[in-house]
């Protein structure tokens, strides 16, 4: 059996990883464009505002351990052109410019995704720059050690963790969002209000305001938006990321309007022999019972895991997604899992809602602060859709125990008497759960 996976990041290898171990001898090689391997991008806000110094603590597994288990994988190697009925790939090797071919049994394209970068005036300019891999987090820092005024446009998980970084660094930050109110994707308007009025102590936050483009010689001086002109000495465009789909967009393959594709649950593409998991990949939602698109290392993994398997040999599915998430900004956590409300309308399901405002823990413990929790659940059935919670510390873990509830199909009113834990230092008596169990109509 002759594997060759597209991508060497969180799908990718793990699936590399998984084929090896359910089969030892068949033969693996991995193409990756860069020259990293097995880098988790969710650490670079993190980096960048000196969380951790040492940038490789982001990488998993080196080539070399890859090699040591048997599986070969080629930086600098990007494949350019698939033949899925000659079963072969054309791969262009970066350092000498040569092309060669390979060909395979099965084939993983996990080639990952692309941030989203608008068609803006300038943008050739120096300093502008998008947070996506090592290089990405080597540059921002190293231009921060030298200027104070920086421009984030895009209020999603990264622009918000990235901003966080950029003040507790002592830099002057404005943070630009086209829409209403931030993480529009991913949380309603009752949380998403909670996290914008603890921003605004924070930082200079803008909200329906849309960027035209940059001014400057050499380096980005000033950003131009519909409103206003600001200075900037670094912006950092963070509005979000699309299926690196250029190697797959020639073929017959089916994918949603974005270019992710779409898969089994097998992690099968609709052409024989070829898998595809990772942030090119559109994913089951076990709520909605559609294919979304969420680009999550909890759902590459899962799913590379799995696709590993049956490219070994297996006949292993993959369970589905809830797009469990969470984010910590400046004095707030906030998680959600499963549907939120505006979801919930698309997928066309009747549901109804409960907003609870609660504390974290008991009043007599030092740190005592405020949480909400919204739940959506199905106004027929009452089997819970989504929740969302945000508030102080000890906040957002609450999420694991909704997706779990999801996740089992549970309804609303059993949150009632779920027997959570209480120690005043972590809860009440009568966890919010509970309260939002209980007085759900």
């Amino acid at each position: 059996m002759k594997i060759i996976i597209i991508g060497a990041q969180a799908a990718g290898a793990s699936a590399a990883a998984k084929a090896k171990r359910r089969d030892p001898n068949a033969t693996i090689c991995i193409y990756e464009k860069s020259d990293i391997v097995s880098f988790g991008a969710c650490g670079l806000p993190y980096f960048i505002g000196n969380h951790f110094g040492d940038e490789n603590e982001m990488i998993s597994r080196t080539p070399e351990q890859f090699a040591k288990d048997g599986i070969e994988i080629k930086t600098l190697h990007e494949v350019i052109a698939i033949d899925p009925q000659l079963k072969k790939i054309t791969i262009k090797d970066i350092k000498n410019n040569n092309c060669f071919e390979d060909d395979y049994d099965k084939l993983l394209i996990a080639v990952g995704a692309t941030p989203i970068i608008p068609p803006l005036k300038n943008l050739q300019l120096e300093n502008i720059f998008t947070l996506r891999d090592m290089y990405d987090g080597l540059a921002i820092k190293k231009a921060l050690n030298q200027n104070s005024n920086v421009v984030v446009i895009g209020a999603g998980y990264i622009g918000l963790e990235i901003t966080e970084s950029l003040v507790k660094l002592n830099k002057n930050v404005k943070l630009i969002q086209l829409d209403d109110r931030v993480l529009t994707d991913a949380f309603d308007p009752e949380l998403t209000e909670i996290i914008e009025e603890n921003l605004k102590q924070h930082c200079d936050l803008h909200l329906q305001e849309q960027v035209q483009g940059f001014e400057g010689e050499q380096k980005v001086t000033h950003v131009i938006t519909d409103k206003a002109k600001y200075p900037a000495d670094i912006v950092i465009i963070a509005t979000g990321v699309k299926p690196n789909s250029e190697v797959y967009k020639h073929l017959n393959i089916e994918t949603l309007s974005n270019g992710a594709i779409v898969v089994d649950n097998y992690g099968q593409t609709n052409i024989a022999d070829i898998y595809a998991a990772g942030d090119c990949v559109a994913l089951h939602h076990r709520v909605s019972q559609s294919m979304t698109y969420i680009p999550l290392a909890t759902g590459a993994n899962k799913l590379g895991k799995i696709v590993g398997d049956n490219l070994a040999g297996g006949n292993n599915q993959f369970p589905g997604t809830l797009g469990t998430s969470a984010l910590r900004v400046f004095d707030i956590e906030a998680g959600r899992t499963g549907l939120t409300e505006q979801q919930a309308i698309k997928a066309g399901i009747p549901y109804k809602t409960v907003v609870v405002k609660d504390k974290n823990h008991s009043n007599y413990v030092e740190g005592q602060t405020s949480v909400t929790a919204k739940l959506i659940y199905h106004a027929e059935t009452r089997i819970l859709l989504g929740g969302q919670i945000a508030g102080g510390s000890g906040a957002v873990l609450r999420t694991n125990s909704l997706a779990t509830a999801i996740w089992a199909n549970m309804k609303i009113d059993e949150l009632a008497m779920m027997d959570f834990l209480y120690a005043p230092p972590f809860s009440r008596p009568w966890d919010i759960l509970n309260i939002a169990g209980g007085i759900a109509k």
